[in-house]
C-alpha cells in the first residue's frame, strides 16, 4: 500500500510539472534571428543540399560536389544580410511601438532593411546562375520545366 501512493505521488508530480517543463523549454530557447524559413537548410528538408528547382533531376556526383560548394559558399554572406534585415526590422517595430518616434531613423531602419534584403536576392540569383551553369542542356530544360510549374508569381510573357 507505502508503494502505491508512492507510486500515485510520483504520477501525480510528474503530471504537474510537464506544463512548467514546456514553459521553461520555451523561454530557454526564445524566438531570436532571422524568421523560420529564411536560413534553412539549402533545399530544405527532404533534399539536403539541393535547391527546390533541381530537385528529381539526375545529377552526377561532380555536380553535386560543384552545387554542394556553391550552395554553402554563400551562407556566411546571407546569415549575416538576414541577420541585418531582422534587426532592423526588430528595431523599426520598436520605434513605431514607442513615443519617440523619429521619421528619419524609421527611415534609414527600412533602408537598412531593404539593402539587406537586396544583397540576399541578388545573392540567390546569382547562386542560381552558378547552378545552372553546372546543368547539362537536358537538365536546364528540366529545371526550366519545372521553375513554370511552381506555385507563384509569373512572369510576364
Amino acid at each position: 500500500m507505502k508503494y502505491l501512493s508512492i507510486a500515485i505521488s510520483l504520477l501525480l508530480l510528474s503530471a504537474c510539472s510537464m506544463p512548467l517543463l514546456a514553459l521553461a523549454q520555451q523561454e530557454a530557447a526564445p524566438m531570436e534571428g532571422p524568421p523560420p524559413g529564411l536560413l534553412h537548410g539549402p533545399g530544405g528538408p527532404g533534399a539536403p543540399g539541393l535547391p527546390p528547382f533541381l530537385r528529381g533531376i539526375d545529377l552526377s556526383e561532380a555536380q553535386q560536389d560543384k552545387i554542394f560548394a556553391a550552395t554553402y559558399a554563400q551562407a556566411p554572406l546571407l546569415r549575416e544580410q538576414e541577420k541585418i534585415a531582422f534587426k532592423a526590422h526588430a528595431q523599426l517595430r520598436a520605434l513605431a511601438a514607442s513615443s519617440a518616434y523619429d521619421e528619419a531613423k524609421a527611415s534609414a531602419l527600412a533602408s537598412t532593411a531593404a539593402q539587406a534584403m537586396a544583397q540576399i536576392s541578388l545573392q540567390q540569383a546569382r547562386l542560381e546562375q552558378q547552378l545552372l551553369a553546372v546543368l547539362t542542356p537536358e537538365q536546364r530544360k528540366q529545371a526550366q520545366q519545372r521553375g513554370d510549374s511552381r506555385p507563384g508569381p509569373r512572369r510576364p510573357q
